[in-house]
């Protein structure tokens, strides 16, 4: 049930990732309203991880795994029946709150289920590999439904499948609570929620609008404020959502600062290659999606030899190790062009999977394994909570940076193409206006062709732009992974009084290279 629970839970990531193009041309969005319709999804997830799973504890895990497929399922038929991209949005931020709901639930039902921790470490495996193969098998499944019917149908999978599972769960789940005091900490839930909406809000209009903006400049400070207030009541709470306590441990500041770093660029990454194979590199969303699924089908493989080798290797070179691959990985990405083949593609995109793995498995391991026993449950929630930050603000920066640099090079490239002054005006104007999807629509008689090959060439020069900062952030949190993930005892990490402790993923306080929990991913 805990597996089923986190496929439905991920199942919209990658799915709607590379359907991208194709909600861009079905629902006229512009590329700050496609960074949305990713963002509404993860957002929700950022921002309420923490809070559900200390609902699960209070008032039942069953209740909150249940009502987690029921919002995934509402979600999707909201997503299903829209019409309009505004409409998708809130499809989206229904699902969202749903995988918020299972993906802390799962793992504490897991943990419930199996009291001893070594064999609790091969099903969570189990359940790690479940969340992958969802991601894996997103593309291809939105391919093929893309190509016999519209767009709208890619979020009907979710729907049979979260109804089934809330059937069975009924009579087959059993409950569990906290076997200890909890109490909801609604000053940190929103304070929490208020900053990282406001952020990512910001950035993506700043993209569209100027970071000089009324509205942004606004928002951006706002997010600013509610951080603060995040930090200061959480420090007087007596009951934290995420007890600041975790991060004098060097080992969860190093998780969680690569964590959020490198999903930031992944993500990001994501959302800026999907649009590459739809508006450069013209292709169907099964092709793309084959493309895609080179990354994390090599990251499921990848997974399991990754968690025996840290029996014998030490967490801090495996991580850094694939930190080091998917910098790699993305440097190598800036020689593409329009015409790049699908062979030399995809050494660079298994390349990054193989990155991706190593980096994903050991990564909570690392995180738990550097606080108390009874800190565990709380250090993988605060693991994932800054992973999905990271994954939020992802698609709002790289997407600012894409669109900012390809509408400054789209005049060049309009000029060099040999496209009239005042047909390359039109183009600039339903850029700027519309996005860049809605140039590709445009039919500008002879000089079609120019004004594509113009776009083509622009957008390149952003997203070339992208993956140097994606490369950059790997690097960067490489280097976090280098000077602050050393082993450490989890003794040595204070911890509060009993009752502030939840029970969500009670982890044994062996080391990280002790493979422990060989290959959570989250």
């Amino acid at each position: 049930m805990a597996c089923l629970g986190v496929f439905v839970a991920y199942l919209p990531v990658t799915t709607v990732s590379v359907s991208l193009p194709a909600i861009q041309r079905t629902l006229g969005a512009s590329t700050s309203q496609l960074s949305w319709v990713s963002d509404a999804f993860v957002l929700p997830m950022a921002a309420l991880i923490l809070t559900t799973g200390v609902w699960g504890d209070v008032h039942g895990r069953r209740r909150v795994f249940q009502a987690g497929m029921a919002f995934c399922a509402l979600g999707a038929a909201v997503s299903l029946s829209s019409d309009s991209v505004q409409a998708l949005w809130v499809g989206q931020a229904v699902s969202g709150l749903g995988a918020a709901a299972l993906l802390p639930t799962t793992l504490a039902l897991i943990s419930h289920a199996v009291p001893d921790h070594r064999e609790r470490g091969r099903f969570i495996g189990v359940w790690a590999m479940s969340m992958m193969a969802s991601l894996a098998v997103g593309p291809l499944i939105a391919g093929v439904l893309l190509e016999h019917v519209g767009v709208r149908w890619i979020f009907l999978l979710p729907i049979p499948v979260a109804l089934a599972v809330l059937g069975v769960a009924a009579f087959l789940l059993p409950d569990s609570k906290a076997p200890h005091g909890r109490r909801l900490d609604w000053p940190g839930q929103i304070t929490a929620a208020v900053a990282v909406t406001a952020v990512v809000y910001g950035v993506i209009e700043g993209g569209a609008d100027g970071f000089g903006a009324p509205q942004v400049v606004a928002a951006l400070v706002l997010g600013a404020v509610g951080a603060v207030a995040f930090v200061l009541v959480e420090r007087r709470s007596s009951s934290p959502m995420l007890d600041l306590a975790l991060f004098r441990s060097p080992a969860f500041a190093a998780t969680s600062l690569i964590a959020m770093i490198s999903f930031l660029g992944l993500i990001g990454f994501f959302f800026a290659l999907s649009l590459y194979f739809g508006l450069v590199q013209q292709l169907s969303t099964l092709e793309a999606g084959l493309r895609m699924v080179l990354v994390s089908g090599t990251s499921l493989l990848v997974g399991v030899p990754v968690g025996r080798l840290m029996h014998r290797v030490s967490a801090r070179v495996v991580i850094t190790a694939g930190l080091l691959a998917m910098a790699g990985a993305l440097l190598s990405l800036t020689g593409i062009d329009a015409h790049t083949s699908y062979g030399s593609l995809a050494w660079r995109l298994v390349l990054l999977g193989v990155g991706v793995g190593a980096v994903v498995t050991p990564m909570t391991a690392s995180a738990v394994s550097a606080v108390p026993h009874r800190l565990a449950g709380m250090a993988a929630a605060g693991n994932n909570a800054f992973r999905q930050v990271g994954a939020a603000l992802g698609p709002a920066v790289l997407g600012a940076l894409l669109t900012g640099r390809a509408l400054d090079a789209l005049p060049g490239r309009l000029a060099d193409a040999g496209v009239p002054a005042d047909t390359g005006g039109h183009v600039l104007a339903v850029a700027h206006e519309q996005g860049l999807g809605a140039v590709a629509g445009l039919d500008l008689g002879a000089a079609t062709a120019p004004a594509l090959t113009a776009l083509s060439g622009s957008f390149l020069d952003g997203l070339h732009l992208c993956l140097l900062v994606s490369a950059s952030l790997a690097l960067l949190a490489a280097l976090a992974c280098v000077v602050l993930l050393r082993p450490a005892a989890p003794a040595e990490t204070p911890a509060p009084a009993p009752a502030q402790v939840p029970a969500q993923v009670p982890t044994p306080p062996a080391p990280a290279e002790k493979g422990v929990l060989d290959r959570v991913s989250g």
